[in-house]
């Protein structure tokens, strides 16, 4: 998979191409990266990239001519083209697979209030929230985005890792425990430490269901439970526990 970025700041962009399993899919040349300074497009001495709304408002708008002289100079036009926007359609784990089958992307990183509407019109395909709230920084949405797609593509990470991890089914991850057996003053649970295999999935598969009903019911609504579902519910609800210090669940 090839990805382009064009931000203001490309320095928060490489760093995370340079670092971490990023850096060895780049490496094995399962991920191929470039960004792209936008301030590199600006049209006078100062390398001006903002100015006023039209209409009024509060904050500043990204200009259209350094944006669009970025996107011509990676021939965007016919990619796919992502926008990181609060305003855009919600991001999620279907969203990730499915940008996750493009050879290439293309992203706009975004700031002040956003960018002329008339380059999301010519450009853009898919414009992306990553959330209900706002952040300041294009490049941090920007990453999220590409942090859940590029570990998708094939060969990036195990893929025995990615069937067990939450939203891949709809369910929350159950918890997981490691060396010592007991830190804190609380141990690790007796099935954790029995060997048997089929016990341990079991266990686990309950805590999805109990942990996505209480975390995320919104999630544990749309989830259609079988009879054993229901009966691994049921024992991990009397097992009780606790997914946070905050909630009493």
């Amino acid at each position: 998979m090839k990805i382009t970025v064009l931000s203001l700041f490309p320095e928060i962009v490489d760093a995370f191409f340079q670092s971490s399993i990023m850096a060895k899919a780049v490496d094995k040349n399962i991920i191929e990266y470039s960004s792209v300074n936008i301030r590199d497009f600006a049209l006078d001495k100062h390398r001006t990239c903002d100015d006023y709304p039209y209409g009024g408002g509060a904050g500043m708008v990204l200009k259209p001519e350094p944006l669009v002289g970025a996107l011509d100079s990676v021939q965007a036009l016919g990619k796919r083209v992502v926008y990181p926007s609060p305003s855009g359609r919600l991001f999620n784990q279907e969203f990730a697979k499915n940008l996750a089958d493009e050879q290439e992307l293309v992203f706009i990183c975004g700031r002040y209030e956003g960018i002329d509407h008339r380059v999301i019109q010519r450009y853009v395909t898919d414009e992306i929230s990553i959330g209900d709230y706002v952040v300041s920084s294009g490049e941090v949405a920007t990453l999220t985005i590409i942090d859940a797609v590029y570990r998708l593509v094939d060969g990036v990470i195990n893929q025995e890792s990615l069937v067990e991890e939450s939203h891949n089914d709809g369910l929350l991850e159950y918890p997981h425990f490691t060396r010592p057996e007991k830190v804190l003053g609380i141990g690790v649970p007796d099935v954790l430490l029995s060997g048997n295999h089929a016990a341990i999935n079991a266990w686990r598969r309950g805590q999805q269901l109990r942990k996505t009903k209480h975390v995320r019911p919104d999630l544990f609504a749309k989830k259609e439970l079988t009879k054993e579902d229901a009966r691994l519910l049921a024992a991990a609800e009397e097992q009780g526990g606790s997914y946070g210090s905050h909630k009493g669940y």
